[in-house]
């Protein structure tokens, strides 16, 4: 590229032949398509930067655990931000939280979850079962104990809880059954809903994998506790979507022999 002393000896050298040249016209126009030159690249590779930089923060969410502030106060669940009212993992504020069957993880302790703030109680109810079977059958009813009548949809089956002592045993995992429950229930009214469990212990293994181990150690004959927890997507009297809440309730006792 030539430098300004390059073109004034040019010029010099060509002497009146070439006519009047304004010099310093040149120079400067020369000067202009350089930066735009310099320009037009340097904005291509902000572009790049900043669409990898989406792309690789996008990704990094996906990877990250959460919670709703407010419903479950656990270690296990870290808050991060959302905007998807999908999947019972967005609250009308914004804020994500882990959805209802990743509240309670293996091994740890169970969640501190506030109780629905429309007065909306899960209650599990399983009879004593062999510690031996692979899977231990019960229901869990929704009742609505609040004043407001309340319609939506959630899963068509509660995840599900087992625990001892407050420490968590076994926890509901895996593909969820593609199927939606209504939800219209008004003040003092209550559904049922059919849930199950097995009686083995899972570790913090299992749940970084995509699925349990098949050969996960079956409980030892005792008393144990089991909880309930269902994501329910609210929805106006237009039908339209309101919010995604956590529903749970206490514990309640369960017999292995």
């Amino acid at each position: 590229m030539s430098t300004e002393s390059d073109l004034k000896k040019m010029f010099a050298e060509t002497g009146p032949s070439l006519g009047t040249v304004d010099l310093s016209r040149v120079l400067r126009r020369s000067s202009r398509r350089r930066v735009a030159q310099q320009f037009a690249v340097g904005s291509a590779t902000t572009l790049a930067v900043a669409g990898i930089g989406v792309a690789g923060f996008t990704g990094i969410r996906g990877l990250l655990p959460s919670f709703s502030s407010g419903s479950a106060t656990s270690a296990n669940a870290p808050e991060t931000r959302g905007d998807s009212p999908l999947g019972g993992a967005a609250t009308d504020g914004g804020l994500k939280r882990a959805p209802a069957d990743r509240i309670n993880l293996c091994g740890g302790t169970l969640a501190d979850v506030a109780p629905n703030a429309d007065g909306l109680v899960l209650t599990a109810s399983f009879e004593p079962a062999d510690a031996s079977a692979d899977r231990v059958s019960g229901t869990v009813t929704l009742t609505n104990s609040g004043t407001e009548h309340i319609t939506g949809t959630t899963a068509a089956t509660p995840a599900i809880t087992l625990s001892r002592d407050g420490v968590v045993l076994w926890h509901s995992n895996g593909a969820m059954i593609a199927m939606a429950a209504l939800v219209d229930l008004a003040p003092g009214a209550s559904q049922t809903y059919p849930a199950s469990f097995s009686p083995v212990t899972c570790s913090t293994e299992d749940d970084s994998a995509g699925s349990f181990r098949e050969d996960l150690p079956h409980l030892a004959a005792g008393d144990y506790q089991v909880s309930a927890a269902l994501d329910l997507s609210r929805q106006g009297a237009d039908g339209s979507f309101l919010s995604t809440d956590l529903v749970t309730g206490p514990t309640s006792p369960v017999i292995l022999r």
